[in-house]
């Protein structure tokens, strides 16, 4: 894959162990690191796991726009992987019917953004979990690709002072709900066996500061929510009652993914990190949310807690509606009435 009109600044091979790594890049500095830490990984996995892969190639660009540019142009993408691709920090491109190769994809520009460039344990842990998803590869993983999952939604209360204002807000809400149902109930497995993998191949310390960092951000944007709130609340096109539910649909979309994260630690019995990512996550993010979303973390949680690796799609689909009915409970306590249906594909 060649990067469109980016000069390539860093190209080299390198052997670890049976594996050759190729990397590619259009960063002008601070690739270095990246490899260095990038060996660690897969060495760390050669020595822990059953490693498939002869090549791995390594990708450290400005941004994603080449490869989204690439995708777009293929016959078929990897089911899930368009889905906000391009804000991505990580990404992990491989074929799951033949594991030989890898292409793993870092994102400069989103790296930057959420403070993990400069961050080497961070770094580590977003290398090793990208790397975890084809090593997590599993009956119920296969299944969750065969869902296929289509909401709508009815609102019980005006949204908005116009029908007008009403429908548009409403798709608004469509999409951001199927994007975070999307994530949080189909997508789950393949995120939380990832975290399973990354966890028992020795990356606990680097997963659990990453986590640290993103609960500790959580909390620290719980005060942006107030100022959110009052924009809401001072905008025109929404009624009081479509402020409120936009505020619980940030809060869904915005905390509610930790649990995939916490779940995993749960799984892997490592209580102290699942215990003292929950403490900062209740004394200083859901203590300022409605009590709905609190529970619906916790829900979650125990459903992601008690997921098999060896489900049908047929099975799996009855957990994914348990999820989703989760969701939907959190959103009924604000007029809106979430109804959904879940079909079963062949691939």
């Amino acid at each position: 894959m060649h990067n469109g009109s980016r000069p390539v600044r860093h190209f080299s091979l390198h052997r670890i162990g049976n594996t050759e790594l190729r990397v590619v890049s259009d960063v002008e500095a601070g690739v270095i690191p990246f490899i260095e830490i990038e060996e660690g990984v897969l060495a760390q996995y050669a020595r822990t796991v059953n490693w498939p892969h002869q090549v791995v190639t390594l990708f450290v660009l400005q941004d994603l726009e080449p490869l989204l540019r690439h995708l777009s142009r293929a016959a078929a993408s990897p089911p899930g992987v368009m889905d906000g691709l391009g804000h991505k920090p990580v990404v992990n491109v491989y074929d799951a019917a033949s594991l030989q190769a890898c292409h793993v994809f870092v994102n400069q520009q989103a790296m930057t953004k959420e403070g993990y460039w400069d961050d080497q344990a961070a770094v580590r842990a977003l290398l090793a979990h990208e790397h975890a998803h084809p090593l997590a590869e599993c009956q119920t993983t296969r299944s969750s690709r065969m869902l296929k999952l289509n909401l709508s939604c009815q609102s019980t209360l005006p949204l908005s002072p116009s029908e007008a204002g009403s429908k548009e807000w409403m798709d608004k809400i469509h999409g951001l709900l199927t994007e975070a149902a999307e994530k949080l109930c189909v997508h789950a497995p393949r995120e939380i066996f990832a975290n399973d993998v990354t966890i028992r191949s020795g990356f606990s310390d680097s997963l659990f500061h990453l986590d640290l960092l993103n609960v500790q951000r959580a909390a620290q944007g719980v005060a942006s929510r107030k100022i959110l709130q009052r924009q809401l609340e001072a905008e025109e096109s929404l009624t009081p009652a479509g402020a409120n539910l936009m505020l619980v649909i940030g809060d869904i979309k915005g905390h509610l993914d930790l649990a995939l994260e916490t779940a995993s630690f749960y799984r892997q019995e490592k209580i102290g990190e699942a215990k003292e990512l929950e403490r900062i996550l209740f004394s200083e993010v859901m203590s300022s949310l409605e009590p709905e979303v609190g529970r619906a973390y916790e829900r979650l949680r125990d459903t992601f807690v008690a997921f098999p690796t060896d489900t049908s799609p047929q099975e799996l689909a009855g957990f994914v509606r348990l999820m989703v009915n989760i969701l939907a409970a959190v959103l009924a306590a604000k007029g809106l009435q979430l109804e959904y249906d879940l079909s079963v594909t062949e691939k």
